[in-house]
């Protein structure tokens, strides 16, 4: 890697309010990266702007692969390269600067400067890797010779490349240390710490002891007309342009107008404010107010009575009481030493994350959250005519979604372990304001026997770990209507946010009209994950009826940086074998959707603010099995409560390593994994004793 790399790239203006060409020059040494109008001017030195990359981040967008964002001193810049290949060199390039000026940073604050025997000692460890990892490429060789089968030879051949790639870099960091070696020995700073760094317009220049081709000796911060760029980094790839007068590295990114950049509002939503204060060093300043929320020393599990009212029976949502608006400064240091051990685009499946930023409960039981809404699930069934159900289809989806996020920061569910359960069930609102009577008639089958034949019930399991795969399920008895789904989640790092794709499918089915609508879901992106995380859904979604024909399209739009709102969702509802569709629908989520009509009437469709949630009924967790989610994960959650983060890891700490002591165990054994209420049938997970199979067995009745 040069100590400079330079080119085109364009950049977003809101000056102009769209992307201008800039020529880009980029200083590893200096750690940063200039941009001018064009080249010529470059050649000049007539500097548009600088973006430090010292403590900067680096973000991508998971639905285009041309532009990406650095964001700094409370600034957020955007790019664009010509293509996703052009964008890859210069993301490679600027996460080996920010390393770099992010490790001298820590190093200076903490005084933990690295000894040149503590230098040369990580140098031959890095070499010794390198050597293995040769000698493990010549084992590949070997084993793609001897491969009779075309799956595992490609196999291999994918492992080897995959090495191939690690002995280049590694090789490329060596070489890269030795230099800075070499430079640090040359160079003594004036307080005795080693630096490299000696900047003019952030270009590299020759240290003050090299001499210059007219053979005088350059002073500080002078350099002669006509000098090029040479010493330590000679012979490497490096701009031929003229020296620019001398300027040290600034304290802050800037551009020739302050409106040029794109100050993200959601990143930095919080930050300007006396209770979430960052300065440009990336320090937390944060008062104490912001930091803190009243301690509660409520057990999340009271004693069983021995009375039989709902109160005795069921735990209460223990969400309640989520903060709002809370932020994660006060644990910026792990978030940012788990950012440094990721890489845009990394599978994050198997990365883990902090204890503190959970929710204090599983994903099964967030997909429970999809029902929230049990009034209008069941209606599907009550329309008398099937376009009627496919617009109660579509309400009934549309609406599932922001019951999810009861609070404005975004926190990660727990991950369930293999063969975890979540029950829970809704009595569903009587049209009378009283309550309904104390002994209703259970379910004698179903997932769960002690609710009403009135309720919704759920039931969901983690039928998979690798990949990590949760199914659920729902049904009324007397409605006559049941959901099946599967949802592989796969996550994705992409800079300043976390990407969850999920991968699946589920099935409305009205067992009185045979109707089974089959839907997708929308992919999760964590936003601003530095400061105030917030939740926001994309992706094309459809919702389909083989026996009908009716079908719709729902598209859930992320947020473009330069303009448009948060949680904006567009749908289109056709009849059978139309390509117009008779109802159109926009709005928010989260919010207010509205209807445009095929006859020219618009209407309200969904106004989330004002349909009541109503509230999930779950066992108290000394009556739940062992292994489900409340009970499993009672500890967990009682420490978060409290915040006591150190108890509520090990106590998580202490649940993983019991699924990885039984993985073990079963692959001892030669054992397989039994799904406890759900089977694989082809690529969907359906539950065992669904509705629709009791329901044919009595004659459909």
């Amino acid at each position: 890697m040069a100590s400079i790399m330079e080119g085109p790239l364009s950049k977003w203006t809101n000056v102009m309010k769209g992307w201008q060409y800039r020529w880009f020059v980029l200083d590893y040494n200096a750690g940063l990266l200039s941009y001018y109008t064009s080249k010529d001017k470059m050649m000049r030195g007539s500097r548009r702007g600088c973006v430090r990359l010292r403590g900067a981040v680096i973000g991508i967008d998971d639905e285009d692969d041309s532009t990406f964002t650095i964001t700094v001193d409370q600034k957020t810049f955007h790019f664009q390269a010509r293509d996703a290949d052009e964008r890859e060199k210069w993301i490679h390039a600027l996460e080996g600067t920010i390393l770099r000026h992010t490790l001298q940073l820590r190093e200076a604050e903490t005084g933990l400067v690295p000894s040149v025997q503590d230098f040369d000692k990580k140098l031959s460890e890095a070499d010794a890797y390198r050597q293995i990892l040769i000698d493990q490429l010549k084992l590949f060789d070997e084993k793609i010779k001897d491969c009779k089968e075309d799956e595992s030879r490609r196999k291999i051949e994918n492992l080897k490349e995959t090495t191939c790639s690690m002995v280049e870099s590694i090789k490329h960091c060596i070489v890269l240390l030795q230099i800075a070696k070499d430079q640090s020995n040359e160079q003594q700073h004036a307080n005795g710490l080693i630096s490299t760094i000696n900047p003019v317009d952030g270009i590299f220049q020759p240290t003050l002891d090299t001499p210059v081709d007219d053979g005088t000796m350059p002073t500080q911060n002078t350099l002669p007309t006509g000098s090029v760029p040479s010493g330590p980094s000679s012979g490497m790839a490096s701009p031929s342009h003229m020296p620019l007068p001398s300027h040290s590295v600034p304290d802050f990114s800037y551009s020739s107008s302050e409106d040029e950049f794109y100050d993200a509002d959601e990143f930095y939503q919080n930050t300007t404010s006396p209770k979430h204060c960052i300065d440009p060093s990336g320090s937390q300043a944060a008062s104490n107010e912001a930091l803190k929320r009243p301690d509660t020393t409520e057990s999340l599990n009271s004693s069983m009575s021995n009375g039989t009212t709902d109160a005795d029976q069921f735990e209460n949502d223990d969400r309640d009481d989520e903060g709002e608006g809370e932020s994660v400064e006060e644990h910026k240091s792990v978030i940012m030493h788990l950012l440094s051990q990721v890489r845009l685009g990394m599978d994050l499946t198997k990365v883990v994350l902090p204890t503190f930023i959970l929710e204090r409960r599983s994903l099964l039981e967030m997909y429970a959250d999809f029902f929230a809404h049990p009034d209008l699930f069941v209606s599907i069934a009550e329309q008398e005519e099937a376009r009627e159900r496919m617009v109660q289809v579509v309400k009934w989806y549309m609406s599932a979604f922001h019951a999810g996020r009861k609070g404005s920061v975004a926190k990660k569910p727990y991950n369930p372990i293999l063969g975890e359960v979540f029950y829970c069930h809704w009595d569903l609102p009587t049209e009378t304001e009283e309550p309904p009577p104390p002994t209703q008639e259970t379910v004698s089958e179903g997932p769960v026997p002690w609710s009403s034949t009135n309720s919704v019930c759920f039931v969901a399991e983690q039928v998979s770990h690798h990949p990590p795969i949760s199914a659920f399920y729902a049904e009324c008895l007397n409605r006559k209507i049941q959901f099946n789904a599967h949802i592989w989640t796969k996550s994705k790092f992409l800079g300043m946010s976390i990407g969850v794709h999920n991968i699946g499918q589920g099935c409305v089915s009205c067992l009185e009209h045979d109707e089974h609508y089959i839907l997708t879901f929308p992919n999760g992106y964590g936003r601003s994950i530095l400061t105030v995380p917030w939740v926001e859904l994309g992706g094309e979604c459809n919702i389909s009826c083989s026996k009908s024909g009716f079908s719709a399209n729902i598209v859930f739009h992320t947020k473009p940086f330069y303009g448009g709102k948060k949680h904006r969702i567009t749908a289109e509802i056709f009849s059978p074998n139309d390509k117009k569709s008779f109802c159109s629908i926009e709005g928010e989520w989260n919010g207010v959707m509205y209807a445009k009509w095929a006859t020219g009437e618009n209407t309200v469709f969904i106004d989330t603010r004002n349909i009541g949630i109503i509230k999930k009924k779950v066992r108290k967790a000394e009556d739940q099995l062992e292994y489900e989610s409340r009970r499993l994960w009672r500890d967990v959650t009682l420490n978060l409560k409290l915040k006591d983060i150190d108890s509520a890891t090990e106590a998580k700490h202490s649940l993983e390593e019991k699924q990885r002591g039984e993985a073990r165990e079963r692959k001892e054994n030669e054992q397989q994994w039994e799904t406890r209420l759900f089977h694989e049938d082809g690529e969907v997970w359906v539950y065992d004793e669904p509705l629709l199979k009791r329901y044919n067995s009595q004659g459909g009745h």
